[in-house]
């Protein structure tokens, strides 16, 4: 019964409902500065509605412009899934309205192909519900993501008066033109975060090249070579992820303090690799267990030695295993936290999750703190985003053919 056309589409078309009205509701909200909330009541009893009629007249254009005309008059006339609070501007009430109108109309038709005024099959059904889940699951996961970055970017972007007056308000006024700069500015001529980013770009690098140091030799040798202990040894890498590093934490205080590596980039640069080492020897392993073990043995056959053969045959192969360990690693230095706040106290020497700390204080306008955040998430992202590709491009080369 519950596989019915007449119950399937109002029901899909309900909770669509409330997450499209939610959605533009939180995004305009946050665009504008005008009181935008979802009417959860409103947003139900419209969806279903609106689904039982798509259903029931079908999901050609026709359907959509009369799902989509309906729906826009009745948010304008207050008694929609979106409602306006008394300050909300005409032109920001009316674009919600086309919003949610032309987006509930093209993806609900989306959602519910096939399903008809009749039983539904299992596979139509299920199809269904499959589509309402990833059209909600791309919603959700990205407001999660981008909300807080939109916020954090901002809050960077005003000066103190407009938080104070407002602190919800994230919408900014253009016409300042450069003056909307003025956190980062200062953060750089001001609160030395140009020292820090070369700081963290720094220790970020040497760690990453002290992990592909050690862990290259490291996973060939687990993968490729026979010793006792191999298997055990293989089982073991991740085990130091077992003990939290808040444990760790008062030992290598005292140890670093003793020692003198406390507060210097040395200490820093010698405790990240630690970290590093097992989850790049886990993934570094696995990659090697893959490739062709016939084109080193063919090497050793012609004369190279085992370093030679490591060096000429394997590292070229392992390309995209290394830029992916590579980046991995850079962003847990670039990101690390806990050790730097610990170990070191003197500015010059703080890296840039070190800084944005030194910047919670009560002292210190939240902006800097929200544009600090910005600057230490955008490098990080971009990078991210520039060598994704290679992550993932050439994961058969090497393989046998023929």
């Amino acid at each position: 019964m519950i596989r019915h056309g007449y119950i399937t589409a109002p029901v899909l078309g309900a909770l669509w409902m409330v997450v499209l009205a939610t959605t533009i509701a939180v995004t305009l909200s946050f665009a504008t500065g005008d009181p935008f909330r979802p009417h959860i009541l409103w947003a139900l009893l419209w969806g279903a509605a609106l689904g039982m009629g798509m259903t029931r007249f079908g999901t050609g254009r026709t359907a959509q412009l009369a799902v989509g005309a309906a729906l826009a008059l009745v948010t304008l006339v207050a008694i929609g899934p979106i409602s306006f609070g008394p300050t909300a501007s005409l032109p920001a009430s009316v674009i919600a309205a086309a919003l949610l109108a032309a987006s509930f109309a093209i993806t609900l038709k989306m959602i519910l192909t096939d399903v008809g005024p009749h039983s539904l099959s299992r596979h139509i059904f299920e199809a269904a519900i499959i589509r309402f889940l990833t059209g909600f699951g791309y919603i959700f996961f990205t407001a999660i993501v981008l909300i807080p970055f939109y916020v954090m970017v901002m809050t960077s972007l005003k000066n103190q008066s407009e938080l104070m007056q407002n602190p919800l308000d994230f919408s900014i006024d253009l016409t300042q033109g450069t003056a909307l700069l003025r956190s980062y500015h200062e953060l750089f001529t001001q609160f030395h975060f140009g020292t820090y980013l070369f700081n963290s770009f720094f220790i970020s690098v040497l760690t990453v090249a002290i992990t592909l140091a050690f862990a290259i030799p490291g996973a060939y040798a687990v993968a490729r070579l026979r010793f006792r202990g191999r298997a055990a040894f293989s089982r073991s890498i991740l085990l130091i992820y077992m003990v939290p590093m808040i444990v760790l934490a008062l030992p290598i205080y005292i140890a670093f303090s003793m020692t003198g590596l406390r507060n210097s980039f040395w200490g820093i640069v010698m405790i990240y690799p630690v970290t590093t080492i097992p989850v790049a020897l886990y993934m570094l392993q696995g990659y090697f267990r893959g490739l062709p073990a016939e084109v080193e043995e063919a090497g050793l056959m012609d004369g190279l030695s085992r370093l030679a053969v490591i060096w000429k045959i394997t590292l070229p192969l392992s390309l995209p295993a290394l830029a992916s360990v590579s980046l991995y690693v850079f962003m847990i230095a670039w990101n690390e936290f806990l050790l730097a706040f610990m170990l070191l106290d003197d500015p010059s020497k703080f890296t840039l999750t070190r800084g944005i700390a030194a910047l919670n204080s009560s002292e210190i306008p939240r902006q800097h703190l929200m544009a600090g955040s910005v600057i230490a998430t955008v490098p990080i992202m971009a990078l991210f985003l520039g060598l994704e590709r290679f992550m993932t491009k050439g994961l058969t080369a090497g393989s046998v053919k023929g």
